[in-house]
């Protein structure tokens, strides 16, 4: 049940609107601006489209386009005139908004963010996407784990980007720290249609969590974004699926407060319970040990795969980067960047 799209709003609904937004291009500051203008725009079409609407999700590389620049004067910063204007409209409009940047960093080559921002204009959650899509993608991989936050109505939200969603344990780490309402942002092409579709629904049926979902849309001349907005109740059954429309919002009202009972009540297939209550039939509680070698493994800092020595892509030669030479350093940088050398904010 979507409420047609929150058009009647039940007292423990949520609407959420999802942007479809134009693949622009987006290769000077002049253009930046006039995308930054753009989604301000939008801001506004989704509260008048939707006056019963909480939160309208932007797409990932709503702002920056997919060129893949890693060029500073591009980059955005949490206190730079993009973010503020982000906030200003979510003030005007008395809406929550969740929005994509490219971050300057200074330590190394830029962050692929993601914010939601409040109806009073505060920055309620601030993500660095964790699995950049390689070798296609440049950015430095996150290093501030998966926020969890209460967001509009109290519904505890979180936010993954793209190829984030294409490994379980992102989703699983979301539900694991309390989210009942998964956000998903992407600019995936078409290729990755089938994929797109069974990860958002897996990821909200193996976690009884809603996953709201959306990529960019339309082609910038050289790439084709897909759109296809996409909500999916705990169950796994989708509830809204978008179209290839550039620009088109798709609504759903959602229920978080049904995820809760779910997750107290069901007994068969509520799995995020029973991952660690294994057989709590035969044994009191279950076995709730770790019998998972990939996760032994990962945590001593051994993961090897059996063919770790056969794949050919190991970094982002392939795509036209040169090999990184700067090993990671977990926990580094953890907090908002300083401005970059010559260009106040």
């Amino acid at each position: 049940m979507s409420g047609l799209g929150g058009l009647n709003k039940s007292p423990h609904g949520l609407v959420i609107g999802l942007v479809q937004s134009q693949l622009p291009v987006v290769q000077t500051p002049a253009d930046l601006a006039r995308q930054t203008g753009r989604i301000v725009e939008m801001v506004g079409k989704a509260r008048r489209n939707s006056p019963s609407m909480d939160l309208v999700v932007f797409p990932e590389y709503s702002l920056h386009g997919l060129s893949m620049s890693t060029d500073t004067e591009l980059m955005c910063r949490l206190d730079g005139p993009e973010v503020a204007a982000l906030r200003a409209a979510c003030v005007e409009h008395k809406i929550w908004g969740c929005f994509s940047i490219m971050e300057y960093n200074p330590l190394g080559n830029p962050y692929n963010s993601g914010l939601i921002i409040d109806d009073q204009g505060g920055l309620a959650l601030y993500y660095r996407k964790m699995h950049p899509w390689v070798p296609v993608e440049p950015w430095e991989p996150g290093n501030m784990g998966i926020p969890v936050i209460a967001g509009p109505r109290g519904a505890k939200l979180a936010l993954i980007i793209c190829h984030d969603g294409m490994f379980p344990e992102m989703a699983r780490e979301c539900a694991y720290k309390g989210a009942e309402v998964m956000i998903r942002t992407a600019g995936y092409t078409a290729p990755i249609r089938h994929a797109w579709r069974i990860t958002n629904q897996s990821n909200a049926f193996q976690n009884l969590m809603v996953t709201a979902s959306v990529c960019m849309c339309g082609t910038d001349g050289t790439f084709d974004s897909m759109g296809e907005g996409m909500f999916v109740n705990f169950d796994g059954e989708p509830l809204v699926m978008g179209s290839h429309r550039p620009d088109e919002i798709i609504t759903c009202e959602v229920r978080p407060d049904l995820v809760r009972e779910a997750r107290r009540h069901w007994g068969v297939e509520n799995n995020i319970y029973q991952f660690h209550h294994r057989g709590y039939v035969a044994v009191r509680g279950g076995a709730q040990d770790c019998p998972y070698t990939f996760m032994q493994d990962l945590v001593a800092g051994r993961y090897r795969l059996p063919w770790e020595d056969e794949v050919e892509h190991v970094d982002g030669r392939s795509c036209g980067f040169a090999p990184p030479q700067r090993v990671y350093e977990a926990g580094s940088d953890t907090g908002p960047l300083p401005p970059p050398a010559g260009r106040p904010r």
